[in-house]
């Protein structure tokens, strides 16, 4: 029998929300690479005892998102180099398909749906909500899958490009990162609509391939949210103190504002 936490939520709920809550502030760098993670803190700002919050560490952990040093403490795991260039890789096969399907099998309705997706991120643009952008941007590229007609695909590209969303976060703030973007997918769109799939798989991939160019000017302004295999037994070394969870989202710039062509 599952031993129920106020109002009635049992130990496997909470349990299920501080993970949620926790994956979500993780992915979104709420949480920014090696910022300390304190169970203590967390279970006191749930207002439940440290055993659901134990729980949801130790299967982010096991997902990558969590860094645990026994001597030295809990961490938001650094973005492994190492990882992203291969997962943009698989991404980029998985959704080179998923474009030239959607061009050959589309229905007008959902080519509607995607043009929607593509007006949500100009408009989030203009508004220079980096959220909704990204939100817009995810939904865009799962309206491809759907066009496609094999939304397995988009699930499985979900599965392996966790640490890639979360670099993908440190592009947003430079200058001109969010225009392209949107002439990127309009090309992609435009591909799909006109029915011709080589383009459409060819705009995807060069869409794609701009991830892989960005990495090391990434990582060379955010040195300290990135770990390679040498430094990866090794615990992030700064002088962020841990905080409870966050009671409200806010958006913080982490990248120098860097002029691009647009």
């Amino acid at each position: 029998m599952r031993r129920p936490w106020a109002g009635g939520v049992s130990a496997r709920g909470i349990g299920a929300r501080i993970y949620a809550d926790l994956r979500a502030e993780l992915v979104s760098l709420e949480r920014l690479p090696g910022e300390p993670i304190s169970e203590a803190e967390l279970a006191k700002s749930y207002g439940f005892s440290r055993t659901p919050v134990r729980e949801a560490v130790r299967k982010l952990a096991d997902e990558g998102l969590i860094e645990i040093f026994p001597q030295s403490g809990t961490f938001a795991a650094r973005i492994p180099l190492a990882a992203l260039p291969e997962t943009i890789v698989i991404r980029k096969a998985l959704e080179e398909t998923s474009a030239r399907l959607a061009a050959e099998r589309g229905q007008r309705s959902q080519i509607i749906a995607l043009l929607a997706q593509l007006e949500r991120q100009r408009e989030a643009s203009r508004a220079g909500d980096r959220n909704a952008f990204h939100r817009a941007d995810e939904a865009f590229h799962g309206a491809i899958a759907e066009a496609a007609g094999y939304r397995g695909i988009w699930a499985l590209v979900e599965q392996v490009k966790v640490h890639v969303d979360r670099y993908r976060r440190l592009t947003l703030p430079q200058e001109g990162r969010m225009t392209r973007a949107i002439r990127e997918h309009a090309a992609i769109a435009a591909a799909i609509e006109s029915g011709d799939g080589a383009r459409a798989a060819q705009a995807m991939g060069l869409h794609l391939d701009g991830l892989l160019a960005d990495i090391p000017n990434i990582r060379r302004r955010n040195p300290d949210y990135f770990v390679d295999d040498a430094r990866a037994r090794e615990p992030p070394v700064n002088d962020r103190k841990a905080r409870p969870r966050k009671k409200a989202a806010r958006e913080e710039s982490h990248v120098e504002s860097e002029e691009r062509p647009c």
